[in-house]
């Protein structure tokens, strides 16, 4: 299994982390092997980009990959009175996020992410949740992303996003390298596999599939109700559901977190699984799990169970 790490945290997404914290995490990562880094600068109104930026700072630029993304553009806010981001994030909302699939938006937005980055290009670059202004994103922004692959500015490009359906006109009426799914191809749901994945296998793009615990629902060998699903609170519904999942896992000598990466990982479409952290504990948790696969016999007991 090739992991990344999603740096979504190192934003402090959820709660404040310190600097030195968001450096550990990463040397953490690089420790255990991960060479996949997945930043915005949506994840903490930049602070992510810098923050993993600066970790990476004295690494052999040839031995990582960095995606970041486009569509979102931060703007200073010159109201700004002392107040909060609003959107999961523990930090000073001195900039407002503006929606730009715009040509000229999309080559503002990298070159304001190199900056904080400190690079001169990047490996990935994807379309930020295009699904809000599909039309714009698909027939501009992509060929703005394009325009940038053949400039040598970026390697890779494609989008990331949880909605399947974007992603899939992306694969089918565009020509990406890869997409990044977040959240829906994992063991509680699945909705990428009914046309998403097979497109991506036929197309040969790529698949990094991120959220694979479900915004952390999935993320502890006991799921509690207040764990977030989809960055905000999990449905009963779900909780009862990744309980039951859990119970099996348990039967089977496994626990749910393994076998959420073994499942993310498995089918073939998939390139690398993308899991975030904000702790070198995490990072070495996940390393760990990935590293041991659950039983074959759990898979056909989840479906006999009607769990899969």
């Amino acid at each position: 299994m090739r992991l990344g790490l999603g740096c979504a945290q190192l934003g402090n997404l959820y709660h404040e982390i310190s600097d030195d914290r968001a450096r550990a995490t990463v040397d953490a990562a690089w420790d255990a092997g991960l060479r996949y880094f997945d930043t915005a600068p949506h994840y903490g109104l930049g602070l992510s980009e810098r923050r993993l930026g600066e970790a990476l700072r004295e690494r052999p630029r040839g031995q990582y990959t960095i995606s970041t993304k486009v569509g979102r553009l931060l703007v200073g806010d010159p109201s700004y009175a002392g107040g909060m981001d609003t959107e999961g994030f523990v930090v000073p909302a001195t900039h407002r996020r503006v929606w730009d699939f715009s040509r000229d938006g999309i080559r503002r937005s990298l070159e304001a992410s190199l900056a904080r980055l400190g690079l001169d290009r990047v490996d990935v670059a994807l379309l930020h949740d295009p699904e809000q202004h599909p039309e714009v994103a698909l027939r501009t922004g992509f060929p703005a992303l394009a325009e940038l692959r053949d400039e040598g500015v970026v390697g890779a490009i494609g989008a990331g996003s949880k909605d399947a359906a974007v992603l899939t006109r992306l694969v089918t009426e565009c020509s990406p390298d890869v997409v990044l799914v977040a959240g829906r191809y994992t063991l509680l749901e699945q909705p990428a596999r009914e046309a998403l994945l097979p497109a991506c296998a036929a197309a040969g793009v790529g698949v990094l599939n991120a959220g694979v615990f479900n915004s952390g629902l999935l993320a502890l060998p006991d799921p509690r109700a207040d764990l977030p699903y989809e960055y905000g609170a999990a449905p009963a519904a779900l909780v009862a559901r990744a309980r039951e999942i859990a119970a099996v896992c348990d039967r089977h000598g496994t626990t749910l977190p393994a076998a959420a990466l073994a499942f993310a990982a498995a089918d073939p479409a998939v390139t690398a699984v993308v899991v975030g952290a904000d702790s070198p504990e995490q990072i070495r948790r996940n390393a760990e799990l990935a590293a041991t696969p659950p039983p074959e016999t759990l898979w056909p007991a989840l479906r006999d169970a009607g769990l899969l």
